[in-house]
């Protein structure tokens, strides 16, 4: 979502937003109440439903590749079980982090409880991960209470935080990374579809 743009003194913003096809989706990250957080997530599985199916019609070995250096699909399913850790599973409901969760590059040397980096999990055992950590998420929305959303969540590496922050940074990883996934999809099957013709 583009929050200001003026050209030559005229506040284009609402133009400029428009025409993104992911602008419903993307102003519905920061919603302020649990009705609307209910929403930005239900929203957010139904594109990653497209994503998966999407993923799933190439063979396993292309799923497992990485595009111009970029985390390979399996690899981002593997960072979502590992975001959804470090901001949900383990400060609000004082699980356990996943050993099959991969960090972001500039967190990778902070001492993570449980993680073991040199596991190869197949894409359906790190969608099966990632299904019920999805499903105890969408559980958790549906009976937070507005009172609760400010409340402090210590999370590690970060600190203190309060629940609505921890609920956003969910939705923001999820957003983006279903963005990175497809963008990256779109050239494994061009790729792939090159080779058939071969």
């Amino acid at each position: 979502m583009v929050d200001k743009v003026v050209i030559n003194g005229v506040d284009v913003t609402a133009y400029v937003n428009q025409r993104d096809s992911w602008y419903p989706l993307r102003a519905m990250l920061r919603a302020s109440d649990p009705e609307g957080m209910r929403a930005a997530w239900a929203a957010l599985e139904d594109e990653w439903a497209k994503t998966v199916t999407r993923a799933q019609a190439l063979p396993d070995d292309r799923l497992h590749e990485s595009v111009n250096g970029e985390w390979s699909f399996a690899q981002t399913l593997r960072h979502l079980v590992f975001a959804m850790d470090k901001w949900f599973m383990a400060p609000i409901l004082g699980e356990r982090f996943h050993p099959i969760g991969l960090p972001n590059r500039g967190s990778v040397d902070f001492p993570w409880p449980d993680l073991e980096y040199d596991l190869a999990p197949t894409v359906p055992e790190a969608l099966a991960v990632r299904a019920d950590r999805a499903t105890r998420f969408g559980d958790y929305l549906g009976s937070v209470a507005t009172t609760d959303l400010a409340r402090p969540i210590d999370v590690l590496e970060n600190g203190a935080n309060p629940l609505h922050e921890c609920i956003y940074t969910v939705f923001e990883e999820e957003f983006w990374h279903n963005r990175y996934a497809l963008r990256d999809l779109a050239l494994l099957e061009a790729a792939h579809e090159g080779a058939a013709k071969t």
